[in-house]
């Protein structure tokens, strides 16, 4: 097969098999986040390494996305301060929690904590203290991923604990270990990742059903409007007003 329809085939593939085995777990996730922000609460997502760090700029500030999301984006983690020390950094024991104290995470919150892998330092950390300060922990991970990478390998977390045995809720991103789908004759490494876009749909469809519920329940969703849409400025005008002061990076 062509390689451009192979990756087409493969991600395709991938969506249908989230949408097939996951979507149980999807709603009961944005059924826990919509009674969570109905509440007036903040919705919090970290991804924990490299370009898991992409997750929290995917529902952050967004058109179409809900207005209460509290991104993490640690700079430790993103790739723009160093792709080498971004692995390094996610590798470092303890360092997350000195992270989270700088964010108003708060007992009763969800935290959505991303990463195909699941085993890393600031992963495992991350999921252990929101834990420990009483938040609901929902992860977005492969464990086909996290079982395919052996006790003692350096990406793992000292206690060798992997994400999806954690959290509160895990959703299977069905992303497989080395994360990339297509072959290409010629070359000796298979090429274009799926966690990206696996990960994009799940966050997006648990957006759907968190504002599904917080209607049900008689709330108004705070959902953005595109800056770039006529109105969009006059009708995000309240949500920064309301919100400047409780989301960190907005």
């Amino acid at each position: 097969m062509d390689p451009l329809e192979s990756y087409h085939k493969a991600v395709l593939e991938t969506v249908e098999c989230i949408r097939a085995e996951e979507t149980d777990k999807i709603r009961q996730a944005g059924r826990l986040i919509g009674e969570s922000l109905a509440k007036g609460r903040l919705l919090h997502v970290f991804g924990t390494g490299g370009h898991s760090y992409i997750a929290g700029e995917e529902v952050f500030y967004r058109a179409g996305g809900l207005v209460p999301v509290n991104a993490i984006l640690e700079p430790g983690v993103s790739l723009a301060f160093g792709a080498i020390r971004s692995t390094k950094v996610e590798r470092t024991p303890g360092w997350v929690k000195g992270v989270l104290d700088t964010y108003p995470l708060q007992a009763g919150d969800v935290i959505l904590v991303v990463n195909a892998n699941g085993v890393n330092s600031a992963t495992i950390d991350a999921a252990l203290e929101a834990k420990n300060r009483g938040l609901t922990v929902i992860a977005v991970t492969s464990p086909e991923c996290s079982k395919a990478i052996p006790p003692g390998h350096p990406a793992r977390h000292p206690s060798g604990k992997s994400l999806y045995e954690i959290a509160d809720l895990f959703i299977d991103d069905k992303v497989p270990i080395g994360e990339a789908l297509v072959t290409v004759e010629g070359c000796d490494q298979k090429v274009a990742p799926g966690s990206t876009i696996a990960n994009a749909f799940i966050l997006h469809s648990m957006v759907i059903v968190a504002v599904e519920h917080m209607v049900r329940l008689g709330v108004t969703p705070p959902v953005w409007k595109s800056a770039n849409a006529p109105g969009g400025d006059e009708a995000n005008r309240q949500y920064i007003a309301e919100y400047s002061g409780r989301l960190k990076h907005l």
